[in-house]
C-alpha cells in the first residue's frame, strides 16, 4: 500500500481510548489522529487567528451600536427584518472565515443581537402601553375614545401646552333652567340632567368634538384640538343641528315621564384661540380662551333674545359647506367694538319664509320701513315668532327716531 497511511486503534469502551470532542462526547482517539493527519495532508486545518478576540469585540461593538440606535426608530416588522439581517451578516462573515481556514467566535454576537432585539421589543411594548394610559388619562375625559386611540399611535405629537390654533367653539345652555328645576326634587333633577347631557355629549363626540366642561346645565365644547381638524366648523355646525334635532325626541320622552320640556340655545364661532392646560397650581383644565371664545358665548345668549335655536358667526358660516344659512342681524355685542353678522343654520334647504325674511331685512337696512313692515306682518300672521316681533318693534322705534343716513344697520346690544 504505497503512499497510504494506516492508523490502528480501538473503539471499545473498555480499552479507555474514547475522547470528548466538539463532534461528540464519545469519539475514538484514533479518529482524532486520522482527522489531524488528513488536515495536514490537505492543508485544511482550521486555526484561530491571533486577532480573533479583537475581531469579536469589534463585532459586538458594531452590532450593539447599530441595533441600539436603529431599532427604536423602526416598526416591529422592520425591527425583525433588520435583526435577522444583522445575524445573517454575522453568519455569512463567519462562514467566509471558516472557508478560509479561520475559526472565529459567533455565539456572542448572535446572542447579543437577539438580546437587544428582545429588550427593545419589551421596552417598546411597555412604553406604548404606558403612553396609551397617559394619553387616556390626559385626554380621555375630554375627547371621544376613537380620537384617544388615534393620539396614542403617536403620543409625542400631543401634549397640553398652550398654543394658538384655528378652531371652532360651541356654547349650549338650557333656557330658564332655574325656573324649570324648581318643580323637581333633587333625584329627578339629577336624572333629567343626566338624560340630557349624555346624548348631547355623544353627539359632540360623534362629530369629533372635545368637551371642555359642563357649567351646570350648560355645555362648552370645541373642535380642532387636541387632534387637528381642518373641518372643525363643519363638524361643529353638524353637531349643533343634531343636538336640536335630538332635543325633540328627548322632549317626547320627558313628557312621558312628567318632566318639563326643554329649549336650548347654541352659539358657535370660529377663529384663532388659545388652547391648552390652563388654571392654577391647585387645579387645571384643558380649555380654550380668547375673543373668539367670548363671542361664541355672547351668541349663545343672543339666541334667547331672538327666539332662535342656533346662532353662528360669519366666520363659521364662511367655513361651512353644504348647509343653508339665514342671516338674522348685524349686532355689536357688549364688550366688542367690531360688529358681527349672525346667522341661523338650517336643516335642509332654506324655506320660503327665510327668503322672505331676508328680503324684509334688505328693506329694513335701506330704511324702507313700510316695505319691511308689510313682509314681516305677513310672516307673523303665518307664524308668530319672536324674531318678527323684534323687527316690527324696531321699525316703530326708527320711524319715531330716524337712525340717520350713515346708519349701517348694526344693532347695539346693551346686555350680555
Amino acid at each position: 500500500m504505497n503512499g497510504k497511511i494506516v492508523l490502528v486503534g480501538t473503539s471499545a469502551p473498555g480499552l479507555m481510548d474514547l475522547r470528548a470532542t466538539p463532534v461528540g462526547n464519545v469519539y475514538p482517539g484514533v479518529e482524532i489522529h486520522a482527522n489531524l493527519l488528513a488536515g495536514i495532508l490537505e492543508q485544511n486545518i482550521k486555526q484561530k487567528p491571533a486577532y480573533a478576540t479583537a475581531l469579536e469585540m469589534l463585532t459586538l461593538l458594531l452590532t450593539g451600536i447599530l441595533l441600539t440606535l436603529l431599532l427604536p426608530k423602526l416598526s416591529p416588522v422592520k425591527s425583525v427584518v433588520f435583526t435577522v439581517a444583522i445575524v445573517a451578516a454575522i453568519g455569512a462573515g463567519n462562514l467566509y472565515a471558516w472557508r478560509r481556514g479561520m475559526v472565529l467566535p459567533i455565539a456572542a454576537p448572535v446572542m447579543l443581537a437577539f438580546s437587544i432585539f428582545a429588550l427593545e421589543m419589551l421596552y417598546g411594548f411597555f412604553f406604548e402601553t404606558r403612553a396609551k394610559r397617559q394619553m387616556s388619562s390626559l385626554f380621555g375625559q375630554y375627547v371621544p375614545p376613537e380620537l384617544v386611540k388615534e393620539m396614542s399611535r403617536n403620543p409625542l405629537m400631543f401634549d397640553m401646552k398652550s398654543e394658538n390654533r384655528e378652531m371652532t367653539v360651541l356654547f349650549s345652555d338650557i333656557r330658564d333652567f332655574t325656573k324649570m328645576s324648581e318643580g323637581l326634587d333633587p333625584e329627578q333633577l339629577s336624572q333629567l340632567i343626566n338624560s340630557y347631557l349624555t346624548p348631547m355629549t355623544q353627539i359632540i363626540h360623534r362629530n369629533h368634538g372635545t368637551i371642555d366642561k359642563y357649567i351646570g346645565d350648560a355645555i362648552m365644547a370645541f373642535w380642532g384640538a387636541p387632534v387637528p381638524d381642518p373641518d372643525h366648523a363643519q363638524h361643529a355646525v353638524s353637531a349643533a343641528l343634531e343636538m336640536q334635532e335630538t332635543l325633540v325626541r328627548l322632549n317626547a320622552e320627558f313628557e312621558e315621564k312628567g318632566w318639563p320640556q326643554m329649549k336650548i340655545g347654541i352659539g358657535l364661532n370660529s377663529g384663532t384661540m388659545s388652547v391648552g392646560n390652563m388654571g392654577s397650581e391647585f387645579r387645571k383644565a384643558y380649555t380654550v380662551m380668547g375673543d373668539t371664545v367670548n363671542l361664541a358665548s355672547r351668541l349663545e345668549g343672543l339666541t334667547k333674545q331672538y327666539g332662535v335655536g342656533i346662532f353662528v358667526s360669519d366666520a363659521t358660516r364662511n367655513a361651512v359647506r353644504g348647509v343653508s344659512f339665514q342671516e338674522v342681524d348685524r349686532v355689536r355685542v357688549k364688550g366688542k367694538h367690531e360688529p358681527a353678522t349672525i346667522y341661523v343654520p338650517l336643516a335642509g334647504e332654506a324655506p320660503e319664509s327665510a327668503t322672505r325674511f331676508e328680503e324684509a331685512l334688505g328693506h329694513y337696512r335701506a330704511q324702507q320701513w313700510s316695505d319691511a313692515e308689510a313682509i314681516l306682518k305677513a310672516l307673523k300672521q303665518e307664524e308668530d315668532r319672536l324674531l318678527y316681533r323684534i323687527y316690527l318693534d324696531r321699525i316703530d322705534f326708527f320711524r319715531m327716531n330716524p337712525p340717520g343716513e350713515d346708519w349701517d344697520g348694526v344693532f347695539e346690544m346693551k346686555t350680555k
